[in-house]
Parts: structure tokens; C-alpha cells; sequence
């Protein structure tokens, strides 16, 4: 077998082994499922290090999703077992990163790189926009999934005036240090597996380092962005029967914040958009 043919085969049916278990575990449903299958197939096909955030990204996510459920039915009015995210929400947390994934594919091909803008500077951005782009996208959902669970009292990220668990737009300390460590997780996952697939100088190789820092930045980044979204143009209000925080105004809900103008699938796109954008400029600069 020709060895440009192993990697994407491989890739499909690494892909699929995981899809099939992440519906069957109820972390994605079946339509979930089937566009995760070709997002990750397209990530693993083209470079393993890109492969490798996106996997650390839906694999702490949904492992994080499914810590405390028993307390997150209490709170959250859409709650559902295990996650169960579907395409919508797939594709709004990895659409961008895999259309980015795609030019790199065109550029290099299958040829792993580092981050260097003196010898490509659109490589670097491509780079650090996916990493940009998955760093917000595990910072929020670490930020959403672990600030619940946490003691502490949100406050609305507008005016810090203490909300309801579950506001859009309410933060905690333990979230934002949460949002924090899961960029650091992508960016060192990035740093180590770049050790062992590029060829570069020493000094470029240790320059890469600054990649952990940047993916920090980029998680809290991305979960602030998010939440002054939710907070503004999301609706939160509370309702007296369901007593819970819910999405939708009507004659039982006393509305907190926000405007009906995104919805939460929006909210992320528009989030990881604007992170990926930033990231991607400041790797630019700083690489």
C-alpha cells in the first residue's frame, strides 16, 4: 500500500472507532457523531499535532461534561445525559479549525512545521489560529462545566453583580483559572508532540515553549469573550416553576440579562471566531 494512502486511512478508522464510542457513551448524538467522524478524519489525515488538540480538546471536554451531573440537572434547564452534542454544536466548536486545517493541507501538505513567521508567516498564523480556535472552545466548556460545580458565587461579567448558577455571561474564579488550564493543556500538547514531528532549529524548537503561555491566554481569552456575549446578547432569565435558568422569556420567567440575539451555538462560533482571530495575530508577532 502507497504510503500517502496509510495516514488517511488510518485517520478513518481512528476516526470512526471514536465516533462510534462517543455516541454509544452519549457524548455526541448520531448526527454529532457523523460530522465529528469527518472533522476528526480531516485533522488526523492532515497532521497529527492538529489531531492531537482537537482530540485533547473533545476528550477532557466530554469527560469534564459528564463530572457532577446529578448537581448540573439542577441547574441547567437543557441538560443532557452525557452531553449528547450534535452537529450544530460539533461544527461550531471545530468548523473554523478544520477549514484552516484544509489551507494548511494545500500549503505543506501532510509535512509537519514550526510556528516561525520569518520562514512562513501565513503557516504561523494557520498554526495559531487552530491552536487559537480549540483553546477557546476547551476553555469555555472547562470554564462552564467545572465553575458550576464550584462553591463560589457567579457574578455577571458585565457588572459583577451575583446571578444565578447557570446566567450566561456569570463567572467565577474557579472557571476563569479552569478556562486558563485547559488552554495550557492544548498549548503543552502542541509544545511536546512539535519536539518529536518537526525539524527545526534550537533555537525556533525553544521558542515554541511561549506556545504554553499563549494557550493559557487564549482559553481565558476565549471564556471571556463568551461570557460578555452571553451576558449581552443571549437571554437568561429565571423561572419560578422550573427553578432554573432558562433561554426563552414567557409569563413564568423573570428575565436576568442578555438580549434575544444569540443562541447558545452562536455565542460559541462568534467566541471561537474572534479568539482564533486574536491568537492567530499574536503568534504572527510573536513567532
Amino acid at each position: 500500500m502507497e504510503r500517502n494512502l496509510v495516514q488517511p486511512l488510518a485517520a478513518a478508522v481512528l476516526s470512526a472507532a471514536i465516533s462510534i464510542r462517543s455516541y454509544r457513551k452519549k457524548s455526541l448524538d448520531f448526527s454529532g457523531a457523523l460530522s465529528g467522524f469527518a472533522v476528526m478524519t480531516i485533522h488526523i489525515a492532515v497532521n497529527y499535532r492538529f489531531a492531537a488538540v482537537l482530540l485533547g480538546f473533545f476528550v477532557t471536554s466530554s469527560m469534564l461534561t459528564k463530572v457532577g451531573e446529578d448537581k448540573k440537572k439542577k441547574v441547567d434547564a437543557d441538560f443532557k445525559e452525557g452531553g449528547q452534542r450534535n452537529w450544530i454544536q460539533v461544527l461550531a466548536n471545530s468548523g473554523i479549525a478544520t477549514v484552516l486545517v484544509l489551507i494548511a493541507w494545500t500549503q505543506v501538505g501532510t509535512q509537519d512545521f514550526c510556528l516561525n513567521s520569518k520562514e512562513s508567516r501565513l503557516m504561523t498564523y494557520l498554526a495559531g489560529g487552530i491552536l487559537g480556535h480549540y483553546c477557546c472552545s476547551n476553555g469555555d466548556t472547562w470554564s462552564s462545566e467545572l465553575g458550576v460545580l464550584s462553591d463560589d458565587q457567579p457574578r455577571l461579567i458585565t457588572n459583577f453583580k451575583p446571578v444565578q448558577k447557570g446566567t450566561n455571561g456569570g463567572v467565577t474564579r474557579a472557571g476563569l483559572v479552569a478556562a486558563a488550564a485547559a488552554g495550557s493543556v492544548l498549548g503543552i500538547t502542541m509544545v511536546i508532540l512539535g519536539f518529536m514531528t518537526t525539524n527545526c532549529t534550537f533555537d525556533v524548537a525553544m521558542k515554541q515553549l511561549l506556545l504554553i503561555p499563549v494557550s493559557a491566554l487564549s482559553g481565558l481569552c476565549g471564556s471571556v469573550i463568551d461570557s460578555l456575549l452571553g451576558a449581552t446578547l443571549q437571554y437568561s432569565g429565571f423561572c419560578s416553576v422550573r427553578k432554573k435558568v432558562v433561554s426563552k422569556g414567557g409569563p413564568t420567567v423573570k428575565r436576568i440579562s442578555g438580549l434575544s440575539i444569540l443562541d447558545n451555538n452562536a455565542v460559541n462560533f462568534v467566541s471561537v471566531l474572534l479568539t482564533t482571530v486574536l491568537t492567530s495575530v499574536a503568534c504572527s508577532y510573536i513567532f
